[in-house]
């Protein structure tokens, strides 16, 4: 993941990589909001997160309507964790990502070898780094042999069994084969 200033550096600069700063961004802009903003993101690009209030870009005191996937009850439960248990957390993955490597290099090469279906939305930044062209050149087929489908959901971002719950069970058919 990309997270970026709005002159284009890479926030882990200053705010990721320092335990504490992005958290503290993250509680002055109130963690409802940045859980808004993180589970309705429908943008392919590198998340845009500028140091001060207006991460996201865009006014803090403007209200965000929610899809219809989400409602105010979630947000509210979703956000009565989060204040309990902070950002750190999920933090710490990506802040940690150098060090996995190191940690998992014996696996590299391996391949996964079971019956697989991979499911992504298109508007996943995920999707859309490197990992859009990593599939579609064949890549995770290399390391995926038994993959039998990929499947691209259109118009749907990172949390797609909440934005898209029946069509992901329309998927589960086949994980019943098995």
């Amino acid at each position: 993941m990309w997270i970026l200033n709005r002159d284009g550096s890479l926030v882990g600069t200053y705010l990721l990589q320092e335990p504490g700063l992005i958290e503290t961004e993250f509680g002055e802009i109130g963690v409802d909001r940045v859980l808004i903003h993180f589970l309705t993101y429908h943008d392919p690009s590198p998340l845009l997160l500028p140091k001060g209030k207006k991460a996201f870009g865009d006014d803090p005191d403007t209200p965000i309507a929610l899809p219809s996937w989400l409602s105010e009850e979630e947000v509210h439960y979703y956000t009565s964790k989060y204040k309990k248990t902070g950002f750190t957390g999920g933090l710490n993955y990506y802040r940690s990502l150098d060090r996995n490597w190191e940690l998992t290099a014996s696996f590299t090469g391996c391949q996964i070898k079971v019956p697989t279906k991979f499911i992504v939305g298109d508007q996943d930044l995920t999707y859309n780094a490197p990992t859009k062209e990593f599939i579609q050149s064949g890549g995770l087929k290399k390391f995926v042999p038994l993959l039998e489908d990929v499947a691209v959901m259109e118009g749907v971002g990172h949390f797609i069994h909440e934005e898209k719950p029946d069509e992901i069970n329309q998927h589960n058919n086949f994980f019943r084969n098995f």
